[in-house]
This record gives C-alpha cells, sequence and structure tokens, in this order.
C-alpha cells in the first residue's frame, strides 16, 4: 500500500509523463507536485516507487516514466473526472446501415483520439425462418437456411444413412413448420426435449441444420473496422521503433487477436481498459486498448475501442469511447 504522499507524487508523474512524453525529474516533479517535498525526498520516494515496479528509469535520462503496472495503478484509484468532451454529442451519428454506422463509429473513434479507433460489427439474431433438404447422393445432403432478411447459407452434410428426398421434404416441413422464428439456441433446446418424439433421421437432419445456422452466424460476425492505423506512424513511443510498429500493423492485419479482446470486452459493463499486455490476449507491453460493448434495443450486440500508447489520456479516452458506445447503440436501435 502506497501512503497518501507516494500516491500523490505517482500521480503527478504519470499526468506530466502523459502530457509532456519526456521523462519527469525530482525538480520537475517538485514544482508539479505542489507538495513541500525537498528533492532527497521526492528522490526517495521515485526510488520506492521503482522497486515497487511502478516507474521506470530510461537508460538516456535521469528522470523517470511510469510502467504499466503504474498506469493501472494511476487508472483504478486516481483518475480524476474531467468536464463532458466538447462537441461529441452534437456530432451524432447517423442512422443508416449497419456497416456504415460501424464504419463512420471507427472513424469517429480515430479522429478524436488520434489513435486507432476499431468497432466490431453488430451480431444478427441467430433466428431461424426456412430450411430446405436437398438430396445430391448417398448419405450426401445439401442444406439450404434461409435467415429473416434474406440471407441463404448452402452447406453439404453427410448423414448416418441414406434418405429419400420425400423423407428430407418430410424433415423440411416439420422443421419449418413447428421451429421458425425461434432463435437457433431456442430450436437446440427444443430438440433435447423433443427428440425421443421425432424419427431418428429427422432430430439428426435438425440438429445438423442448427449447426448449419450456428457457424454461419459465427462467421458473420466475425467482422471488424479498424480506422487511423497511420496516426500511429506519428506516435513518438512508436515511430522510433520499425519493429514494434510492424508487429502493431500486423495485428491490425490480422484482426484475430482483436477479436478475441473485444469478444472479452462484450461480456464486460461499461469501459474496460487493458494496458501494456495484461490482457494476455494482445501481448504488446507498449499497447494499450480501452474498450466498451454497445447496445441495440437493450441487447449487447458489439465491442468498440480505441487502441493506442499506454501513454494516453485515459480519462479522455474512457470518455470517447463511452459516449461513441451510446451513439453508436443509438444508431442502430433507430434503424
Amino acid at each position: 500500500m502506497l501512503d497518501e504522499r507516494s500516491k500523490s507524487l505517482l500521480k503527478t508523474l504519470v499526468e506530466r509523463y502523459i502530457a509532456d512524453g519526456q521523462p519527469v525529474g525530482s525538480r520537475t516533479l517538485s514544482k508539479a507536485s505542489g507538495l513541500e517535498l525537498s528533492a532527497a525526498t521526492i528522490r526517495n520516494v521515485m526510488a520506492d516507487l521503482e522497486e515497487l515496479g511502478l516507474i521506470a528509469s530510461p537508460h538516456t535520462s535521469a528522470g523517470r516514466i511510469p510502467t504499466a503496472r503504474g498506469y493501472r495503478l494511476f487508472v483504478d484509484t486516481m483518475l480524476t473526472a474531467q468536464p463532458a468532451l466538447i462537441g461529441v454529442e452534437t456530432n451524432r451519428l447517423q442512422p443508416d446501415q449497419p456497416q456504415r454506422v460501424i464504419a463512420s463509429a471507427a472513424q469517429m473513434l480515430s479522429n478524436l483520439s488520434s489513435f486507432v479507433g476499431v468497432v466490431t460489427s453488430p451480431k444478427k439474431p441467430s433466428v431461424f425462418h426456412h430450411i430446405e433438404f436437398l438430396r445430391l447422393g448417398e448419405r450426401r445432403v445439401l442444406v439450404i437456411l434461409v435467415s429473416p432478411d434474406g440471407d441463404v447459407q448452402n452447406r453439404v452434410i453427410f448423414t448416418a444413412q441414406d434418405l429419400t428426398q420425400s423423407e428430407l421434404a418430410e424433415a423440411s416441413k416439420r422443421l419449418n413448420a413447428g421451429y421458425a422464428g425461434l432463435t437457433l439456441e431456442g430450436v437446440r433446446e427444443r430438440l433435447r426435449g423433443e427428440v425421443d418424439e421425432l424419427r431418428g433421421e429427422i432430430a439428426q437432419l435438425m440438429s445438423a441444420a442448427v449447426k448449419v445456422g450456428t457457424e454461419a452466424m459465427e462467421q458473420q460476425d466475425e467482422q471488424m473496422v479498424v480506422s487511423g492505423e497511420r496516426n500511429l506512424l506519428t506516435v513518438q513511443d512508436f515511430s522510433h521503433d520499425m519493429g514494434s510498429l510492424r508487429r502493431l500493423f500486423d495485428l491490425f492485419e490480422e484482426k484475430t487477436q482483436l477479436m478475441r479482446l473485444l469478444d472479452t470486452s462484450s461480456r464486460a459493463e461499461g469501459v474496460r481498459i487493458y494496458i501494456g499486455g495484461e490482457s494476455k490476449v494482445v501481448p504488446y507491453e507498449e499497447l494499450s486498448i480501452v474498450s466498451a460493448p454497445y447496445e441495440v434495443d437493450g441487447q449487447i450486440v458489439g465491442t468498440l475501442g480505441v487502441i493506442g500508447p499506454t501513454r494516453m489520456a485515459y480519462d479522455r479516452m474512457i470518455q470517447i469511447v463511452d459516449i461513441t458506445s451510446r451513439m453508436v447503440g443509438q444508431a442502430l436501435s433507430q434503424r
């Protein structure tokens, strides 16, 4: 546990480093903190903070900079509320096609933060609408699945035994009559309860259809819009290290790691902050991510966030992400 003096000096050091981007020395810290402490006392406190792993001393400077652990303590216990962002509320996203809304939101996040904005596509409700089974050959069946908005998914499945086209038509009829309008999860639950009442091959076909539909929805959901990657080229923390920049651009190109991280964020309430690779999913010590889920009609359907250096104005980023998540939800709910 830090005493109040140590907390005050750490808070001042982090704020000065975020603002100036230069290692903070004891003399600067003495003036900025407003505490009547001698330079020797401040040096002793800084030595203690460094021993705790909260600050570090770059080789090229006598000053100190925050570590990821120091940023985490600052974010969790020392952030102070700032006035609402000017101009953000008036710059509302217009209700439109979902892809246009998230593209505009990603660009807005990037413009407001001067870093990288990311937004995942809203997940479509996995509602079962209509299905057909067509016999292709011995034990080979084409599943045609139609969503409520007209999207069509085709998959070939293999059955345990050969089925005639009339048997497949019967399965289509029963599935369309008894399960249309339910979510795929709802269909799966009902099948568990009714499996004994259905002929074995029909139950198999229905289970296969649910699996096809679920896989199709998962593939559609894995979409993300990234905006402002070039902003990182001007960030002092990255510009001197081409290796770091290359790894970051690879991260944005692949997107898989980011998708996993944002999927984790979608299961949390409110804004989440990952500092210096502590998420384990995106293990970059020089990177921080501020993210939040967004809702449509009361349901969480996606996640958005800002990606930038650990030296970012976290209080401002929290506001940017929080306000944008509300705006995205409002724009998509009005469609």
